[in-house]
């Protein structure tokens, strides 16, 4: 019998940018909250919300006032969609703006199993300074490698935004068993909207596993900085994509998985047992 995952993004654009920090926060999570419903009603087993979901993606600026937005985790958010979780038997990936303690923030996802149960957190790893966004402003790189997260319904894995570059990390979550690779994201058309169909799916075929990537939508002042172009979307081992959503509407996007299909795939393309590890030394010294 086939093993079944029904996996969901959802992807959003933020109602209010401007004014009292608490009213930004309430309105994004408020506008997530019939989205998440919609996916608990239909079945949807992980969940995955887009990068930092709670606010507008704040980082063209270079103001300290968004300090204030940033929360511990486990905290608020957790705590809050824990009851979602537990009321649709439905494991979440959720994206938030981390406080550990004064002066010290990173941009993290915290994973939720179907029960609620708070299992633990990936901090993004790779921080960019480039097309309009000061994330070295606001964000550590992460501290807590790659880790995996084994929910009630999938062996889950995050790689955050940026992260989907470098395909170290990539693959050490594969290694590590993530069955299926969460991509939350806030990317802008321009550069690199051609890679976003491009290296996730490349991604998902190398290392013979799912890629569930989550991107926001509409435009933000008072930064301005583009348009978040959507087109969130689930990828097979195969590098097919199973579902999309569009380029400029909140929508949530499902899509069914079968993780029978990855020990298939692997059996076929043996790019692990083909590894040469002994080789690849120079991959942790910092060359030119």
């Amino acid at each position: 019998m086939a093993r079944i995952v029904k996996v969901g993004l959802i992807q959003a654009s933020t109602p209010m940018t401007t004014g009292n920090m608490d009213a930004i926060k309430k309105a994004m999570i408020d506008k997530h909250i019939p989205l998440i419903e919609e996916a608990g009603k239909k079945g949807v087993q992980v969940l995955g919300l887009q990068e930092i979901f709670s606010t507008p993606y704040f980082c063209p600026a270079q103001t300290p006032e968004w300090y204030a937005t940033a929360e511990s985790v486990p905290g608020p958010s957790t705590e809050l969609l824990s009851q979602y979780a537990r009321k649709y038997n439905m494991a979440m990936v959720v994206p938030v703006y981390e406080r550990e303690m004064a002066g010290v923030y990173y941009n993290t996802a915290a994973v939720l199993d179907a029960d609620g149960t708070y299992l633990g957190k990936y901090r993004k790893q790779h921080i960019p300074q480039t097309g309009g966004f000061w994330e070295k402003y606001y964000f550590k790189p992460g501290n807590l490698g790659y880790p995996v997260f084994k929910t009630r319904h999938a062996n889950v894995g995050v790689y955050i935004c940026y992260d989907r570059h470098f395909p170290e990390g990539a693959r050490l979550l594969s290694l590590h068993g993530a069955e299926i690779v969460f991509n939350p994201s806030a990317t802008v058309a321009g550069l690199s909207q051609y890679l976003w169909k491009l290296e996730q799916p490349a991604h998902a075929v190398a290392n013979g596993n799912f890629w569930a990537c989550s991107n926001r939508v509409g435009t933000e002042a008072p930064w301005n900085i583009g348009r978040f172009y959507g087109t969130s979307y689930v990828v097979d081992p195969r590098g097919n994509f199973l579902a999309q959503a569009s380029e400029d509407k909140d929508e949530l996007v499902v899509a069914d998985c079968d993780l029978d299909m990855i020990e298939e795939v692997r059996r076929t393309w043996q790019f692990f047992r083909d590894r040469r590890p002994e080789t690849y030394d120079d991959m942790t010294k910092q060359l030119p």
